[in-house]
């Protein structure tokens, strides 16, 4: 007598879509992916711009005595040392702000918000619509665009954890942030849209969830506070 079967499941069946920790459940389907511009993180999340201006001027504090003195030469000497600390700090700077946009996915489905961030330990930060309370956008001249989103009160995400996915100085409330996400009109336009018809369904309220990778395998579940 033949052996009955269950139903085919295609082999990649319980793989997860990248940047996501775990493939998506029924119903769920992605809306938008994308990561920050690695120039935009090194220079609005590292502020590359002020550190190298003050390098410059203490390069240039260094050197004033002697270039009002006449010598050019020594003045160049005294300010060579500081240009030098200054270039490697811009160049790290420069690295990390890379490193962080190549690390970082974001993830944006017709239910939640999914940020994979992390260079050296990887975080995956699950938030679902029900606990965003607004979404804000910030334009800039390139067309990129910060999203904030603010969380209903009672959910909190440490800053530590966010950064530099967070919005600068909002310490005491941190507010997760998309940095520096190309196209961010557009991609403002899609997240308004999700959250829109999302709140048109009501859904139970589940707190914010961050996995972290574990040393042995398997990932761990915890609520972040």
């Amino acid at each position: 007598m033949a052996k009955r079967s269950g139903p085919h499941l295609p082999a990649n069946a319980f793989d997860a879509p990248p940047g996501l920790p775990a493939p998506l459940p029924a119903g769920e389907h992605i809306l938008w992916q994308g990561r920050p511009c690695g120039f935009g993180v090194a220079f609005r999340a590292l502020h590359l711009t002020l550190v190298g201006l003050w390098f410059a001027g203490l390069a240039l504090w260094a050197a004033l005595p002697a270039a009002l003195a006449g010598q050019a030469l020594e003045a160049v000497s005294l300010a060579l040392p500081t240009l030098a600390i200054g270039t490697g700090a811009l160049l790290l700077l420069g690295l990390l702000g890379w490193l962080s946009a190549r690390t970082t996915t974001y993830t944006i489905t017709n239910r939640r918000v999914v940020m994979r961030v992390g260079i050296a330990l990887p975080m995956t930060l699950n938030l679902p619509f029900a606990l965003v309370e607004a979404a804000e956008c910030r334009l800039y001249r390139d067309g990129s665009a910060d999203l904030p989103l603010r969380l209903r009160p009672g959910n909190r995400v440490a800053y530590l954890h966010l950064w530099p996915h967070a919005r600068p100085w909002h310490v005491n409330r941190p507010e997760p942030m998309l940095r520096t996400v190309a196209d961010g009109k557009e991609v403002a336009k899609i997240l308004a849209r999700a959250l829109a018809a999302h709140r048109a369904v009501p859904e139970e309220v589940a707190g914010p969830v961050v996995l972290r990778p574990r040393v042995a395998p398997g990932p761990r579940l915890a609520t972040a506070s």
